[in-house]
């Protein structure tokens, strides 16, 4: 796991490094002070005021002053480092596992849901972030404190400083006890906050549903329920950690008060026992004592901050732990080591295939798939919900792999194909399309990024789309909302059936996605398709008969299987379930056809 996170800091290696190297010299001077304001009070001795030597004075005063301001200038560069480090590692995290998820194929991103992959960018790395901003400056400083804070102790208080000594074991157990607690709460509070997550997204993503069916309270209540799961398993953890803090200040008040009795005592008495506790050390003062305190304080604090590292650092251990999971995940799907980089044909072979979408599954979803498309055929599938027409067709651009046989794609089995290379030839418009923020034009040209505004025009001319894109003041500069939703279902499955055309494709696959335009523009759309892209081999998806009717074939499609293939003439003759399914949408003849288009056409307009 280390070594896995360790491997984004890159670039910020030389900050990562400056930055406990000032915190060292800070710690130093820091520890030098005391020592010698110890000297300065012992060189003033207010009894003798004549014997005041006003030069060794100036000296401790001057050097007090250079050493501070050393200090300071080594503090203000390690934040700096350490700052820059922290922040620079955090964003090659987030970075990382951004593009690890960009790789992933459908498997993977099955595996983690979206909420849960939003939260290890967002909390999680944040997390990782405070506590490698803490290991390089805190937690070097802290232990290097404690160190030469104890022999600067030792140096001057003798045997007097391990009343220090004798505090750190009991502390240690506290902070061990304190982590050992809170770290199974940490892991629960994390996959809480993805349900969290889960249900902001849900409830964003949603909220015309919601508001449809006036269910504002219902998601409220849903929302209290995920936020107070968190807030209970994070009130444990706290409480937990929160003894921490008196811990450490019942050891540090405890060890004042025990230093300042003996010393003061020792002083006044000058016994014997004063000898023997300053064995080693300098002889008891009240500088020494006042600078021995001082010590002490800093002995504590470090301790304490030392605490507040190993609270940060158990609540990020388990946020590390979910960060690397994604980091080691592998792809399920892999380049060939000698790919194929060139697509002969839209020709498509399905060989007794069957599928399910992971190896833990019980049941295939697609079983002993025989089917031969020709290049430039249009193909036709039809089936009820759940018939597995979708799971066909991502297939064809090895969106999974095969679990038994194999689907080749202009003569070859697509796991052959770099995959780059074949998703470049295959085009997929979706039911569920997706247009992103940003203008017409820069939705268009993620089908191909370098065609012009002539092209632009033309692909929207075939998918029907220029015609409502002309009646908009911007034109093809028109903003797309986040989602596109300042466009009708209709027009927004027009965009991108156009942005698919544009990647001149030599199978083009509508998984129903005309579900939302009249039969009027559907028909256009499909005759646009038999005039100008002839070659290219189509795949289309639908519920409505009629979009498929005119198709070289049709594919009927029942529980993952196929029942029957042939043309709508012979399909009507022979298959029982076609006949079904085009006598039920044609009942009443054109009447009804004329209504459910102009339905339709409103629906499609006004949405």
């Amino acid at each position: 796991m280390l070594k896995t996170l360790m491997k984004c800091i890159r670039e910020y290696k030389l900050s990562s490094i400056l930055s406990p190297i000032f915190v060292s010299g800070e710690v130093v001077l820091e520890c030098m002070i005391p020592f010698i304001i110890a000297k300065l009070v012992n060189a003033i001795d207010v009894e003798k005021p004549a014997l005041i030597d006003i030069n060794v004075i100036l000296i401790y005063g001057g050097l007090l002053i250079g050493m501070a301001i050393l200090s300071l200038v080594c503090g203000a560069l390690a934040g700096a480092f350490c700052a820059k480090a922290s922040a620079g590692f955090a964003k090659n995290l987030r970075k990382d596992l951004y593009y690890k998820v960009q790789e992933f194929s459908f498997e993977n991103i099955d595996k983690f849901s979206t909420s849960s992959l939003v939260t290890r960018m967002t909390t999680d790395v944040n997390n990782i972030q405070m506590s490698y901003m803490m290991i390089i400056r805190t937690a070097i400083r802290s232990p290097m404190m404690m160190v030469f804070s104890l022999v600067m102790a030792f140096i001057m208080g003798g045997n007097l400083a391990w009343i220090f000594v004798v505090v750190v074991p009991p502390l240690a157990a506290v902070l061990f006890f304190i982590m050992w607690k809170s770290m199974p709460l940490f892991h629960r509070v994390f996959r809480k906050y993805d349900n969290l997550n889960e249900s902001i997204q849900e409830n964003v993503k949603g909220i015309r549903v919601v508001k449809s069916y006036v269910r504002e309270e219902f998601e409220k209540e849903k929302f209290d329920r995920a936020a107070t799961d968190v807030q209970v398993d994070f009130t444990k953890a706290e409480r937990i950690l929160a003894w921490n803090n008196p811990a450490m200040q019942l050891c540090f008040y405890g060890v004042l008060s025990t230093v300042l009795f003996l010393g003061s005592y020792l002083i006044l008495k000058n016994s014997n026992l004063q000898l023997i506790l300053a064995q080693s050390g300098s002889a008891l003062t009240v500088g020494v004592i006042s600078q021995l305190i001082v010590y002490g304080m800093q002995i504590l604090m470090s301790l304490m901050m030392f605490s507040m590292i190993f609270a940060m650092i158990a609540m990020s251990i388990e946020s590390a732990r979910r960060i690397c999971e994604v980091l080691g995940e592998q792809s399920t799907l892999h380049d060939p080591e000698n790919p194929v980089f060139e697509v002969a044909d839209g020709s498509i072979d399905f060989d007794d295939v069957s599928f399910k979408y992971s190896a833990s599954a019980e049941k295939n979803v697609l079983e002993d798939i025989d089917l031969h498309i020709r290049s430039g055929e249009t193909i036709g599938i039809i089936g009820g919900t759940g018939s597995s027409k979708t799971s066909l067709v991502n297939l064809i651009s090895r969106l999974y792999d095969v679990t038994e046989g194999s689907v080749k794609v202009g003569g070859k089995d697509v796991r052959e194909y770099d995959l780059t290379a074949l998703r470049n030839q295959v085009a997929v418009v979706l039911q569920k399309n997706v247009l992103f923020s940003g203008t017409i034009k820069e939705n268009l040209r993620w089908g191909n990024p370098d065609a012009t505004d002539e092209e632009l025009v033309e692909a929207c001319k075939l998918a029907q789309a220029d015609e409502f894109i002309q009646t908009f003041p911007d034109k093809y500069d028109t903003h797309i909302e986040q989602g596109g939703t300042n466009v009708s279902g209709g027009q927004k499955q027009r965009l991108c059936i156009a942005r698919a055309l544009l990647k001149k494709p030599k199978i083009l696959i509508l998984d129903d996605s005309t579900s939302a335009v009249d039969t009027h523009t559907d028909a256009l759309i499909r005759k646009a398709f038999r005039e100008y892209i002839p070659t290219t081999t189509k795949i289309i998806i639908a519920q409505r008969t009629s979009s498929v009717e005119d198709a070289d074939r049709i594919v009927i499609m029942e529980n993952g299987r196929i029942e029957a293939v042939g043309t709508h003439e012979q399909l009507l003759d022979a298959d029982p379930i076609y006949t079904e399914v085009y006598r039920t949408q044609n009942k009443g003849g054109k009447a009804v056809s004329s209504l459910e288009e102009m339905g339709e056409q409103g629906g499609a307009d006004n949405a």
